[in-house]
């Protein structure tokens, strides 16, 4: 990737961007391929061992809800949701300036993941039939999508939503596979 010469010069930090990438051994892309692939059948299917990492997003989600709770009501609830994308995001950016594929690659199928649980979430928003968890008084459990679309005047497009957000959230994974293994065929330098 070409940074431009002016931005370096302002963002010296860029400057790994011009690197080349590490490259990905084959038999890793081999097993990373599989791994994407089983968690991708399994995603489709609603059931799975590989859904159990969807658990780990939960504490960072309700750890949004406290990081933003002095921010106002608003961004309190819109925190949850925010943290459990900007830590995966962030991880990516990580591993982008490391130029190490195979870390960006999972950290960005991770982000794109979410947003199928995020759309669930969405699309529960009138109904409310999903259970709650909460860090603060249970007797006062606000469903973070009812709130937030109330509060936008979008609340009777819910499922529309959700499902704009999951069909995003299936294209993010299958370009990031995608892309996984253009960058891996890519590392190979003709003889």
């Amino acid at each position: 990737m070409q940074v431009p010469e002016s931005w370096t010069e302002r963002f010296p930090f860029l400057e790994a961007l011009e690197e080349d990438w590490k490259p990905t051994p084959k038999w890793a892309l081999a097993a990373w391929l599989i791994f994407y692939l089983l968690f991708l059948y399994q995603a489709a299917r609603g059931t799975g061992f590989l859904l159990l990492m969807d658990g780990v997003f939960v504490p960072i989600h309700e750890g949004g809800h406290l990081l933003f709770r002095f921010f106002g009501e608003f961004l309190n609830i819109a925190g949850g949701t925010f943290l459990q994308l900007f830590v995966p995001f962030l991880l990516a950016m990580y591993f982008l300036f490391q130029r190490h594929a195979q870390g960006v690659a999972f950290c960005s199928f991770f982000f794109f993941e979410q947003f199928l649980p995020i759309a669930t979430y969405m699309a529960d928003a009138r109904a409310q039939d999903l259970p709650l968890l909460t860090v603060g008084d249970a007797e006062y459990v606000i469903h973070d999508w009812n709130y937030l679309f109330g509060k936008m005047g979008l609340l009777e497009h819910d499922t529309q939503i959700a499902g704009a957000v999951r069909f995003i959230g299936w294209m993010g994974m299958i370009g990031v596979v995608v892309w996984l293994v253009w960058r891996a065929l890519n590392d190979v330098k003709p003889a």
